[in-house]
């Protein structure tokens, strides 16, 4: 392996060394649950894609091949984090605040991810 792979792997592990400090002392020093929930999904997730570049760097110079592993981890990754950090605020939301705080819905049943009713609901033995 050459000194050139082997600066480009130690320049990724640093960088995500430093993301991944960021996200956790972010996720212990900001006060609300909404501010700490910026920090692990955002900085740590650049942490452990900076890891996974660095790994796939390393192998591609060992081997000559690319290791889809690393891709496919990477793609997980980077479509369940946003997702998991939108159902953890929504639950903040609903569980925190007041109805009288948000502002008018347009929909029939208030604040709600659906146009019909859940079943078992009054409302929707009404339909």
């Amino acid at each position: 392996m050459g000194f050139f792979a082997e600066l480009l792997i130690s320049i990724f592990l640093v960088i995500s060394g430093i993301f991944g400090f960021v996200g956790s002392y972010g996720l212990i020093k900001l006060k609300d649950s909404l501010q700490r929930l910026h920090a692990p999904t955002k900085a740590t997730t650049l942490g452990v894609g900076g890891v996974l570049i660095a790994s796939m760097i390393y192998f591609f110079a060992k081997t000559g091949y690319v290791s889809v592993h690393e891709l496919l981890i990477s793609l997980f990754l980077f479509l369940t984090a946003p997702i998991t950090a939108n159902f953890i605020a929504k639950a903040y939301i609903a569980r925190n605040m007041k109805e009288k705080d948000l502002p008018e819905s347009q929909g029939e049943f208030g604040w709600s991810v659906y146009d019909d009713p859940p079943e078992g609901t009054p409302a929707a033995r009404d339909l």
